[in-house]
């Protein structure tokens, strides 16, 4: 560890710059943000998943389909003996391709990210059986797509899914041993997210100043405790709205 001042113990260089990396808003999102309902239980799924990861496979090779700025990067670093980011036009991508046909071989990676990207993916169905094509035996995908949304081209925004199309998306476009579905928060927080952009919609075009933010805190902490309140049964009952899914799927 570097020194720190008055002799305490301060963060290695590593961390420091982990923490600096790229994209900390969705690793660390704010409260008074429209999509923390989103964010804040996808970072928490994948703190969680990075670490039963490297319990159970070992020092893996990570691909991140998708990539963006690998904002997850810092996440899975400490358990990561190499991470490869997949990407069209994008320079932080070491692999340039669409994610339909991915040119590396099979069997290659441990662990496979796909997060926030099969909504804007033109052929999902041939993305899921790249993603199983490029597994080694006995590895994983974690994946992450939204079920309740507004419209947001990123250059392209396609699909919605629920929990079943999830299912059935997975299961008929590979080998898996086990898919699990789940809701990254409830309904409560689904409709949080969305008045929560639709307030700062209105604020901008009132042009009024300083209310939308807190307000925004107020309407995710309230949705947070009401589906606690709730259980996570809410989220597969008729009439449930879900933001967002985490999808994994374990390798033959």
């Amino acid at each position: 560890m570097e020194g720190a001042p008055n002799g305490t113990a301060g963060p290695s260089l590593q961390e420091a710059s982990l923490r600096a990396w790229p994209g900390r808003e969705r690793r660390e999102p704010d409260a008074t943000s429209p999509s923390y309902t989103v964010r804040a239980p996808l970072a928490r799924w994948l703190r969680t998943e990075a670490v039963r990861a490297g319990r159970d496979l070992g020092h893996v090779r990570v691909l991140d389909v998708g990539c963006g700025r690998k904002p997850y990067y810092p996440i899975f670093a400490p358990f990561a003996s190499e991470y490869l980011g997949l990407d069209l036009v994008n320079p932080m991508a070491e692999v340039s391709a669409a994610a339909e046909a991915i040119p590396l071989p099979n069997d290659s990676f441990d662990l496979i990210l796909c997060l926030q990207f099969l909504e804007h993916a033109a052929d999902p169905p041939a993305v899921v059986r790249e993603l199983s094509r490029l597994l080694r035996p006995g590895g994983r995908v974690l994946a992450a797509t939204h079920g309740v949304s507004v419209y947001h081209p990123d250059p392209v925004d396609h699909w919605r899914w629920t929990h079943t199309g999830l299912e059935m998306l997975f299961a008929a476009n590979g080998s898996w041993r086990s898919v699990s579905v789940q809701a990254g928060a409830g309904s409560s927080s689904c409709l949080a997210m969305l008045v929560s952009f639709y307030l700062g919609v209105l604020h901008r075009r009132l042009q009024l100043k300083g209310t939308a933010r807190q307000s925004t805190r107020l309407i995710n902490l309230a949705a947070h405790r009401l589906d606690n309140l709730a259980g996570t049964a809410d989220c597969r009952r008729p009439g449930s709205l879900v933001a967002n899914y985490h999808v994994t799927a374990d390798a033959l």
